[in-house]
């Protein structure tokens, strides 16, 4: 798991303006590093490649690139209220960092600011004939930039915010940390099998000084805080994407003093983001509920499309499938942070976030069904702990509400087959 500070520097990082302010500002200094170049190209050479040329092609560079960005953003706003509107409003957090769009946009906003200072410049006569060589050339480059980042953004427009692609947006954000979870096992700590039983009762709570959802912990600042304090336990109460408030403990700390100082439990609590929303990152479950929301809102009656609830049920069963081939097993790497332990994630939980809301939602659809079950009854297969009770009470639930909807006698017996396959 990755420090504090480099989980919010990632956050950082990923906002849209981010790489448009790097972009702009190697404009700027692009623009203005010409002038001073006089060096690179002799001034008997520079009539010779078209330097008296830049002014015009900066003019025509600055007020396209302006048009373009404007209409640029407009589709993409138009795009995340598509997004919101008919995939989830949980979706649209990855459209906002997709690094495609960031980048497309960054080069326009970049191209149109070293095109306006260079056209200031140029009108102030800092540029000589080599200075304007120099800029002609950074120009040519500016314009290949754009046009790759042009054509490239006429290809993402066209997926831009479609179901199928916010789906897949999703799929890929759950495996990665899925992934690194199992990468990690425990977040790199020791595993805390029993839930609050296995926790020792003189252990004191931490508890979040604002109500959200636990977004990031550092479990290297656990474990350092805990060695700096002697010979202390780190029991973490909740995992990443739980609801914590006043009343729900973030830690339990085991080995310090009987009435420990307030500045001892803050630097323990610091160690844990809480924020407003929950994050793809570090937590697997977001992407399982987020890709069931879809689902969801296929299968109301307004829309009615259970062709996307049955693509997300493929997706959920690629994503368990992985998860029940490698798991988070103890003994797969050594723990780093030996004193901290971390409660399993939990598979019964995993598949109520996959399965559940679909199964009572599509009850009526015995296409959505029939899918349900056999990816259901593949789970039930897996040789993963949890697996099999979980896929069987997940298709008893489904198998129930079947019956109880209106569906023809012949689907009911189809569905009452698969179902009797996994019991036996």
């Amino acid at each position: 798991m990755i420090s504090k500070w480099r989980w919010l520097l990632l956050q950082l990082v990923r906002q849209i303006w981010f790489r448009a302010s790097l972009f702009a500002l190697l404009g700027v200094v692009t623009a203005l590093l010409s002038a001073g170049a006089s060096w690179v190209i002799p001034a008997e050479l520079s009539t010779r490649i078209g330097s008296e040329a830049v002014g015009p092609i900066l003019n025509i560079l600055a007020s396209s690139m302006l048009a373009v960005t404007t209409f640029s953003l407009t589709v993409m706003v138009t795009a995340y209220s598509a997004a919101t509107s008919a995939v989830t409003p949980r979706a649209a957090k990855l459209l906002r960092e997709d690094p495609t769009t960031q980048n497309v946009l960054a080069v326009f906003v970049g191209a149109f600011l070293y095109s306006l200072v260079g056209l200031i410049a140029l009108n102030m006569d800092i540029y000589g004939a080599s200075g304007r060589a120099v800029l002609f050339a950074v120009t040519l480059v500016v314009i290949l930039i754009m046009v790759i980042a042009l054509l490239r953004w006429i290809n993402h427009l066209s997926r831009l915010g479609m179901v199928d692609e916010t789906s897949r947006n999703v799929e890929s954000a759950a495996r990665d940390a899925l992934e690194e979870r199992a990468n990690v096992p425990y977040m790199g700590g020791r595993p805390l099998e029993g839930g609050k039983d296995a926790i020792p009762a003189s252990a004191i709570p931490i508890c979040s000084d604002l109500p959200g959802y636990l977004q990031h912990i550092d479990m290297a600042a656990l474990a350092a805080t805990a060695e700096d304090k002697g010979d202390v336990n780190v029991y973490v109460g909740v995992l990443p994407g739980a609801y914590v408030h006043a009343r729900r403990p973030l830690l339990w700390i085991d080995g310090l003093a009987d009435d420990p100082e307030d500045k001892t439990l803050d630097d323990f609590r610091k160690a844990c983001v809480v924020g407003d929303q929950r994050n793809f990152d570090g937590d697997p479950r977001f992407g399982l509920i987020v890709l069931t929301e879809i689902a969801s809102r296929a299968l109301s009656p307004g829309v009615n499309d259970p062709g996307t609830a049955i693509d997300i049920i493929g997706r959920q069963y690629r994503l368990l499938a992985a998860w029940a081939e490698r798991g988070e097993r103890e003994g797969d790497c050594e723990p780093a942070c030996a004193n901290v332990f971390v409660p399993p994630l939990s598979v019964g939980d995993m598949f109520d976030d996959a399965f559940g809301p679909i199964g009572r939602d599509g009850a009526g659809h015995v296409e959505v069904q029939l899918r349900l079950l056999k990816a259901l009854r593949a789970l039930a297969a897996a040789a993963a702990p949890g697996f099999r009770e979980s896929a069987l009470h997940h298709a008893r639930m489904a198998l129930t509400r079947s019956e109880a909807a209106e569906l023809l006698e012949e689907e009911k017996v189809r569905l009452r087959e698969i179902a009797r396959e996994m019991e036996g």
